[in-house]
């Protein structure tokens, strides 16, 4: 596992999956507020806007008092495709609001109550709850996984789609800081749906465990929910820092998800394990890195 001093000082170790959409998804004023955000620039890089909500998070912490959400402007990011701008708003109060739900969740009330209030987090549910009832067409384009990449957001993306960036060293400080390095996939919702799909035809035919497909049926239909002709972006994020050279060109998760899934379809499940075994690996030394700090 590599370990330089880097843009990981500043950036979580967290991956993204992100939903861009076209203008036409917005209505009314989200629309005319999206078209002033366009005209007025000054668009935040991914690799910014990661840092904007990573400050205004720790703002939001060490604040009188301390507060669990961040304060932060409403912000999207924006790529262009086939020359129409698309965008994915950030609503980072409403994901800090969905995160202290599932943080909460997976823990003891005992043990979750020492980290996270149960006032704060009944307010923060509470807040969720006006907003799902004030607009209930919103959604957040953004899901986040701390120190590991979920299996099943691979069966959204092809191997050929992956992108790798090594970054680039600068200053003269040793170890040296890199900037850029990243490793992400980008795909149309059509082709995100379709192999969704083909992967829970597979799975509801050949794999006993219902969480599995479960978990499939819900990223399908969070998918489900935006424009036909959005792009969904895979970003292994902080992540990549954990990551030396040689792993982040070899990390083929992608491909071995798609060859496991295969592997089932023609009935081979000594393959199906061998190449699902190579992904877990990949996640389960990530999250060690966790557990080692």
């Amino acid at each position: 596992m590599g370990g330089a001093c880097d843009d990981a000082e500043v950036t979580a170790y967290a991956a993204h999956l992100r939903v861009y959409e076209p203008l036409a998804a917005f209505e009314g004023e989200q629309r005319r507020q999206w078209e002033q955000y366009l005209r007025a620039g000054n668009i935040p890089s991914v690799q910014g806007g990661t840092e904007m909500e990573h400050a205004a998070g720790i703002r939001a912490l060490i604040g009188r008092p301390p507060s669990v959400v961040p304060v932060l402007g409403d912000h999207a990011f924006v790529t262009e495709l086939d020359g129409v701008s698309l965008l994915c708003p950030w609503r980072t109060r409403i994901r800090a609001w969905e995160a202290i739900g599932d943080f909460r969740d997976e823990l003891p009330d005992e043990l979750a109550d020492m980290f996270l209030p149960r006032t704060a987090a009944d307010s923060a549910e509470d807040e969720l709850e006006r907003w799902r009832i004030a607009d209930p067409d919103q959604h957040t384009h953004i899901l986040t996984s701390t120190w590991q990449v979920p299996l099943r957001w691979f069966v959204l993306v092809d191997a050929d789609e992956r992108e790798v960036s090594l970054g680039t060293p600068v200053g003269g400080t040793a170890p040296a800081r890199v900037t850029g390095r990243s490793l992400v996939y980008r795909t149309a919702m059509s082709r995100a749906r379709r192999r969704t799909a083909r992967a829970l035809a597979v799975l509801r035919r050949t794999v006993e465990d219902g969480m599995v497909t479960a978990a499939v049926e819900d990223l399908g239909r969070w998918l489900e929910e935006f424009h036909p002709r959005s792009l969904v972006e895979l970003d292994y994020g902080g992540l990549v820092h954990l990551l030396d050279d040689a792993e982040l060109r070899q990390d083929e998760s992608a491909r071995d998800v798609a060859e496991a899934l295969a592997a089932l379809t023609e009935g081979d499940a000594d393959r199906a394990g061998a190449a699902y075994g190579r992904v877990t690996a990949r996640m389960k030394a990530l999250q060690g890195v966790e557990s080692a700090n």
